[in-house]
């Protein structure tokens, strides 16, 4: 371990991120809100932290390796996290706990959209702004995540397109050609934003909501500027352009990277995880319509219109909202839930197990059946053309073991904090998978919960944007041996 090189990667990132105290202090100028000297001092408590870790290891040149790739990955959401309460906590009008602006900011930036906090259409437009950019910047480093750590873990996922996915590893460092992925990925990340802005700006928004929404339906984060959320602005178009995104960010960055580098859509035409990404959306999306229209919830205009918007808000673990789908009929609430443990892509900004893992847990299980019959055959497990490693589906299989068992724990000691089964199965399920709505006492939002049970959520929030085994391996005590 290079602990030297983790602090000065560490002091930079700190650093790095102080600057991003700046954009809410002008937006507080701008609108004469008091609230600017507020992020002011938060930005230079950042910084001088920063500044403090990193200039007794400035000078260190050791590359990271990667056990350091790990262990920097978990310190940019918890540390970042941490210092991204301060203005949270610091604000005299939201009146945050340290509990609560911890809980608040790591749902920023780890684009869960659980939120403790109330009366959005009330507040100051420098705290809203601050809020949705915590998302947009989570959702950058989740790509980042993606393409250069999770390969290393061999979890099933990014590593199935390893041999396209530019900067993949060589030998055990991270190489700089991972500089020049991240770059390019941030070109794809930044256009996407600004594109979304300028058709929400035309659709009807006013230019500080549609900045504020680009923000957050890219990053699929879900944080809004309204207590109503998107619904709040009745705007079908807009709605219409949000549903568009979302489905986009939700598919692998990898893919947008190649159909940008060869000016082509033949990588989305022939991708198994996109085909089954959109199978799913399409068939939840008519059941939800078919069952809302028929139960006589909305008329069939409205069941399109909030079934459609509710099943991709959900799926893609956004979680906007334009209905209250907790009180939809029949078992839709429980329905949409459940497919938020699928998730979108891997590689993309979306939450859960992703999509390629749950087609490889399907496949291997019709295998299983297959090989009953025929004991001696042999039969790869096949995405597309390509077998799959047996090295891949052991992995995935992993993942879901740890997911599951990781689940029931985090359940239990929600229940122990004495929620009630709903709320507290349904809460675990909305962070894990970074979605943010949940049922039960937080069906509105998560303010009223118990302190236990945010501290119970927080992690698993972090344990389901660092997709489980970056965070788990840090605990093994193989992890910290020379």
């Amino acid at each position: 371990m290079h602990f030297s090189t983790i602090s000065k990667v560490l002091g930079i990132l700190l650093m790095l991120f102080s600057i991003t105290q700046l954009p809410p202090a002008i937006v507080a100028q701008i609108y004469g809100e008091k609230e600017v000297a507020v992020f002011l001092d938060a930005f230079l408590i950042t910084l001088i932290s920063g500044c403090c870790i990193w200039l007794p290891v400035f000078r260190s040149k050791n590359e990271l390796r990667t056990r350091d790739g790990f262990l920097v990955t978990v310190l940019f959401w918890t540390v970042l996290a941490s210092f991204g309460a301060i203005p949270l906590y610091l604000l005299d009008s939201l009146n945050l706990s340290i509990t609560d602006a911890f809980f608040e900011s790591l749902s920023g930036l780890t684009t869960t959209g659980a939120t403790v906090i109330t009366g959005l259409d009330h507040l100051p437009k420098s705290i809203l702004f601050y809020r949705q950019q915590l998302q947009w910047l989570g959702g950058m480093g989740i790509i980042v995540l993606a393409v250069a750590i999770l390969p290393m873990l061999g979890i099933g996922g990014m590593q199935l397109y390893r041999a396209e996915t530019p900067g993949p590893i060589k030998d055990t460092k991270l190489t700089p050609r991972i500089t020049e992925t991240a770059k390019a990925l941030w070109y794809i990340y930044l256009s996407l934003t600004v594109t979304c802005c300028i058709a929400l700006w035309l659709a009807g928004m006013d230019l500080f909501n549609a900045i504020c929404h680009s923000f957050s339906t890219v990053a699929i984060g879900g944080f809004s500027t309204r207590d109503g959320s998107v619904g709040d602005f009745d705007l079908v178009g807009a709605e219409f352009i949000i549903v568009i995104f979302m489905i986009i960010s939700g598919i692998n960055f990898a893919l947008h990277f190649f159909a940008w580098r060869h000016r082509s859509i033949k990588h989305y035409l022939s991708d198994p995880e996109v085909k089954a990404y959109f199978f799913v959306l399409a068939s939840t999306c008519l059941i939800t319509v078919l069952i809302l229209f028929t139960t006589n919830s909305y008329d069939f205009a409205h069941s399109l219109r909030y079934g459609i918007f509710e099943v991709v808000s959900v799926a893609t673990t956004t979680g906007f909202g334009t209905a209250d789908f907790s009180v939809w009929p029949v078992f839709l609430p429980y329905m949409l839930l459940w497919l938020s443990f699928a998730g979108g892509c891997a590689g993309s900004t979306a939450g859960g197990m992703k999509m390629v893992r749950v087609l490889l847990i399907f496949k291997q299980g019709l295998r299983e059946i297959k090989l009953l019959l025929h004991p001696n055959a042999i039969i790869p497990v096949k995405l597309g053309s390509n077998a799959i490693p047996e090295r891949v589906i052991e992995a995935v299989w992993g993942f879901f073991s740890a997911y599951v068992f990781l689940f029931i724990a985090l359940f239990l000691a929600n229940v122990a904090t004495g929620l009630d089964l709903k709320t507290a199965f349904s809460t675990v399920a909305s962070c894990i998978n970074n979605l943010g709505p949940a049922l039960g006492e937080a069906t509105v939002n998560y303010s009223n919960l118990p302190d236990a049970s945010k501290w119970i959520l927080s992690f698993a929030m972090l344990l389901g944007r660092l997709e489980i085994f970056t965070l788990l391996v840090l605990l093994t005590p193989t992890f910290w041996r020379r």
